[in-house]
């Protein structure tokens, strides 16, 4: 072998090892904080932003919550390093079963499974009663 095929072929070999480092290291999660009532708004604001929130409750992780808005739901839930946002109808959401201590809400392309409280009712008095959350 010619000593500039080595040299390329060592070159190659690096670059392909680099760029498989940088891919695995680009699939690793960066930790996303929990939801707290103005991260909740900001983010529907983002997701929803001609969408007025009635009532807002966010599941015991922080890690997603639901929202109503007229006869809509707006449902987001941590997914990798970021949120997904979806909606569905209002009584889909009420109509949801709480098991094991997670509500699992199914939307048109994915499924939200939000923690709750122990002993935490699904759905929420406010949602019931109508109450517009603070």
């Amino acid at each position: 072998m010619d000593k500039a095929l080595i040299i390329q072929l060592a070159g190659s070999a690096a670059a392909v090892g680099l760029l498989v480092a940088l891919a695995a290291w680009a699939r690793i999660a960066r930790p996303t904080p929990p939801l707290d009532a103005e991260a909740a708004r900001a983010l529907l604001a983002i997701e929803f932003p001609d969408d007025p929130v009635e009532a807002l409750w966010i599941a015991a992780d922080g890690a997603g919550l639901v929202a109503r808005s007229g006869e809509r739901a707006l449902v987001a839930w941590r997914r990798g390093d970021g949120y997904v946002a979806r909606e569905l109808p209002w009584a889909a959401a009420l109509a949801a079963r709480p098991a094991r201590g997670v509500l699992v809400l199914r939307t048109a392309d994915g499924v939200a499974r939000l923690a709750l409280n122990d002993g935490e009712p699904w759905p929420p008095s406010r949602f019931l009663s109508g109450e517009i959350a603070a």
